[in-house]
């Protein structure tokens, strides 16, 4: 289990390793761009899955969506109460913030309950789980049909040669999504519930 934690360059660092992208943008500019690119209008229920410093739920709540987001750790929420640009998640209205297991809390909501969600899970070594078939059932579960995910993945396993994404997206698939496409810059799929 990781043990030390540290906020660095906007993002957090849970035992050496850091949670979002830093070299080519920040990481507030880094979710911005997901929820740009899952298209996220005012009015709509969003689901985030993995809080962390909260920048998407931020993001996706300045468009006007009312979010739901999940966080396991409470290490993490209270290093987003330390930095200076997680507030919102703390203060605004259209942030509900659940603390418990991702894998187990999603069974609380019924079918078709969000129109996107936005999946950005630890790498795949510390939550190895969030990456399964069963999980991207039950994410297509709760996501309304015609509705959009956005799932962070990074990029492991590319400097060895294994290309992990391909599992990703094989899984994806099989769960039920379409138009599940890779997208560079975000480092992540998106695809759509039918």
């Amino acid at each position: 289990m990781p043990a030390f934690y540290r906020l660095v360059d906007g993002t957090i660092e849970i035992d050496g390793v850091r949670m979002h992208q830093t070299a080519r943008k920040t990481p507030v500019q880094d979710s911005q761009d997901k929820v740009r690119a899952l298209g996220v209008t005012a009015g709509s229920r969003v689901l985030d899955v993995c809080t962390g410093l909260g920048y998407s739920a931020i993001a996706s709540s300045r468009r006007g969506a009312k979010v739901t987001t999940l966080e396991v750790d409470g290490n993490v929420l209270e290093l987003a109460k330390t930095n200076k640009d997680s507030a919102e998640l703390f203060s605004s209205p259209n942030i509900a913030i659940k603390i418990g297991d991702a894998f187990e809390s999603i069974d609380g909501f019924g079918d078709g309950s969000f129109d996107f969600v936005l999946h950005d899970p630890p790498r795949f070594s510390f939550a190895g789980e969030l990456y399964s078939l069963a999980f991207y059932r039950k994410l297509f579960r709760v996501l309304r049909r015609g509705g959009k995910m956005f799932h962070y993945t990074g990029n492991p396993g590319a400097k060895s040669g294994k290309k992990m994404t391909k599992g990703f997206k094989q899984r994806l698939v099989e769960a039920g999504f379409v138009g599940v496409q890779w997208q560079e810059d975000l480092q992540g799929f998106l695809c759509r519930k039918p």
